[in-house]
This record gives structure tokens, sequence and C-alpha cells, in this order.
């Protein structure tokens, strides 16, 4: 059976975790999952709990460049870089697994650190078998049409909102 694209988008808290729990679903059938990060500084709690999973791979990551926004010029080229070796080192293994989650991709795009047009030509040239999950904010139609499963998450009520921070093991 051919591998299904999924994307979690939306401005709503759940996206990772909707692909943590694919990804330990996955493993837990004998599966093999490579999950990759974007945008984040990789200390994110889920890796450190990933570690222990047989069958998941999940690769932290090895720089930092903090909010998109603030990036300079030079900043954001560098970003540009990184990520684009990345995706194509996610791809260039994919062979070897069942599950590739690209987590914050959809966000990298929408800054400007990734090539779309270059994600969408390794979505369609992707293994066959291979699944795969895109998350992050702000997809493109094109990447929307690309899904075969597209769940967007809408915050209705949040914490934050009364000036609850972020909490380790919660948020992140």
């Amino acid at each position: 059976m051919p591998g299904l694209i999924h994307i979690y988008c939306g401005e709503g808290k759940g996206k990772t975790t909707a692909a943590i729990g694919l990804a330990v679903r996955c493993a837990g059938s004998g599966r093999k999952v490579l999950i990759l990060q974007f945008l984040k500084d990789g200390k994110s709690s889920e890796f450190a709990a990933l570690s222990h999973v047989p069958g998941i791979e999940a690769v932290p990551q090895t720089k930092t460049f903090g909010f998109t926004w603030t990036l300079t010029p030079e900043e954001k080229q560098a970003a540009a870089a990184y990520y684009t070796s990345l995706l194509e080192d996610a791809f260039c293994r994919a062979g070897d697994f069942d599950l590739l989650i690209l987590d914050e991709v959809l966000g990298a795009c929408t800054a400007g650190l990734l090539d779309e047009s270059r994600l969408l030509s390794l979505l369609d040239s992707k293994p066959e078998p291979l699944e795969i999950v895109l998350t992050g904010r702000g997809p493109s139609q094109a990447l929307r049409d690309r899904a075969d499963y597209l769940t967007e998450m809408k915050p209705v009520k949040h914490p934050f909102d009364k000036g609850v921070p972020a909490r380790e093991g919660i948020e992140y």
C-alpha cells in the first residue's frame, strides 16, 4: 500500500503532539520512524522520551537560530542552508524508514528558510511506501493539495491567554 502525506497545521497546540503520537503508534507496530525538527532548539521534552522507544530515530537540532522574525539577513541565509541540508538528508535516508516526520517544516517554508518547490519535488519523488507527516503553520495551497490527511488545529481556549507561560512537559 502506498504511503500517504499528512499535514497537521494551524494556530493551535497539538501539531507536534499528534505527530509524535503517530510515531509511537507506528513504532509500536514494528515499523521504523525518522523525526526531524525545524525552527526548534532541540530541547523539546518529547525527544528525551523518544530516545527510549525502539524503532524511532529522533534527530535533534545541532544549530539554533532564534525566532525567524528576529534573524538578520545573514542569519536567515545560514538557517536556510542548514534547514535545506537537513531536508535533503532526510529524503536521502527516507528509504530506510516507514514514517518520516518533518516537524515545523511548514513554518520553515512560510518563513522563507526552505524552498517550498524543493519540498514539493521531494514529496512527489518519495519512496512509494513512505508515510510522511508535515507540521507547522501556514501551509500553502500547493502543500494542502498534496496532503492526503489535513488536520487543522484551532485554539479555542489556552492558558497562555491568561498569562500562564509554557510549561515543560506540557507545551514543550
